[in-house]
């Protein structure tokens, strides 16, 4: 996301303030699919704030990112229900099968993984979401297939 594309950004916070700190981030993440370095600095000198103060907020809340994310995001539930009925193999199994780690974009750009406390979707358990499509009982044998929807998905758009 280039300066100018910020400041289009900016322009809906004029005369902006500490208080428009977070609409800000959440609106340059929407924009950009994360917040980059560019991005925390641009948001410190529109702000006037030190960029260690923005991040510092960003980092707080894990609802930014710092790295771009895939075009298929997984969430891997962990919270309690999903806990105790298996959502640690869930996520050996999603990293096993991806060759990513939580936190990590797959280096094609398909897949991007992410841990999540809950979910609330604990009658699913253990439970996925792929951008936003839930899939419960994801259990490990399940992940392959789960995967390779939208790994045919994606080699159907780009054939299109």
């Amino acid at each position: 996301m280039a300066q100018n594309e910020f400041s289009s950004i900016f322009e809906n916070y004029p005369n902006a303030s500490r208080d428009s700190l977070i609409p800000l981030l959440q609106d340059i993440q929407e924009a950009q699919g994360y917040l980059s370095r560019e991005a925390v600095i641009a948001v410190g000198e529109h702000l006037s704030l030190p960029a260690s103060k923005i991040y510092g907020v960003a980092t707080f809340y894990n609802q930014f990112s710092f790295e771009p994310q895939g075009k298929y995001h997984i969430q891997v539930c962990r919270g309690t229900a999903c806990h105790v009925r298996g959502s640690l193999a869930t996520l050996d199994a999603v990293e096993r099968e991806l060759g990513i780690k939580a936190g990590s974009t797959s280096r094609d750009g398909l897949f991007s993984l992410e841990v999540v406390a809950c979910i609330g979707a604990c009658g699913l358990a253990p439970v996925i979401s792929i951008n936003g499509e839930f899939y419960a009982g994801a259990t490990g044998d399940k992940i392959k297939d789960i995967i390779d929807i939208y790994r045919r998905k994606a080699a159907q758009n780009e054939s299109e």
